[in-house]
């Protein structure tokens, strides 16, 4: 699978600009990819002031994404931030060229910046099912709870985290990418935003791609950029037959 990772800075709160943005991006990508991933919030900016920048699911917006991602022909993954029957979502979209929305609230609120007062968390997990792929999309935080992520039996190929990680944890962010993606035999890609926000927080991004046992496919970027990578899903398949680490898992029952 051909995918494409958008790495930038965002206007603090202004969706107009930021979406002008990353609608300029995705049109320029390369003919023949099949996903781009976006930073967390890339609307704008990790905020905690969600009525500021909400939008719904009918907004003109995601009209707008399902319309390049149709005309492009592929998916788009992102988080933003959504209104829904007066509740505020951290909300990832996972958007496939035929239409279809795959949606997944944020299920570990980040508490050092306050984000479980205003917005409401979610309880489960997805699998998406994407050109032969099984994808488990993520956001940021959730990062730092491997049994939420564990590949038990195998369930995807793909783990994917957006992201709104700043320097001053930077090093965790790089460390335990590479333990989701070795302990559990999976690509893991991390797209991070780039740049300063409202609260002087720094992004060096370090967007990065980690294969099935922890070896870099994409080094740590940094600054403003889009990368590429192409991921073959036959060589993670061998590899986990070969060795069969998933296999010798411990057996264990989720309970939130």
């Amino acid at each position: 699978m051909n995918i494409a990772l958008i790495q930038a800075p965002m206007q603090w709160e202004d969706i107009a600009v930021n979406f002008s943005f990353f609608e300029r991006e995705i049109l320029s990508l390369k003919v023949g990819t099949d996903l781009v991933i976006l930073p967390e919030m890339f609307l704008s900016g990790f905020t905690m002031q969600p009525k500021q920048v909400a939008i719904s699911m009918d907004h003109d917006y995601i009209v707008c994404l399902k319309r390049i991602a149709h005309d492009r022909d592929l998916a788009i993954v992102g988080s933003l931030v959504i209104e829904e029957e007066g509740r505020f979502y951290n909300r990832l979209l996972f958007i496939e060229p035929t239409g279809k929305v795959h949606k997944y609230n944020k299920c570990h609120l980040f508490s050092l910046a306050g984000e479980e007062k205003v917005y409401t968390k979610g309880d489960q997990r997805i699998i998406i099912e994407y050109k032969g792929w099984r994808i488990c999309p993520l956001i940021c935080y959730d990062l730092r709870f491997p049994v939420f992520a564990r590949n038990k039996g195998e369930v995807y190929d793909l783990l994917i985290y957006v992201a709104s990680w700043p320097d001053q944890r930077i090093y965790a962010w790089d460390s335990l990418l590479k333990a989701r993606a070795i302990e559990n035999m999976s690509y893991t890609i991390g797209v991070n935003r780039s740049g300063t926000d409202e609260n002087d927080n720094e992004y060096s991004g370090h967007t990065q791609v980690i294969d099935y046992l922890g070896k870099s496919n994409v080094e740590p970027l940094l600054g403003q950029m889009i990368s590429y990578v192409t991921l073959d899903l036959v060589k993670q398949q061998k590899a986990r037959l070969r060795f069969n680490f998933l296999g010798d898992a411990d057996d264990f029952k989720l309970i939130q």
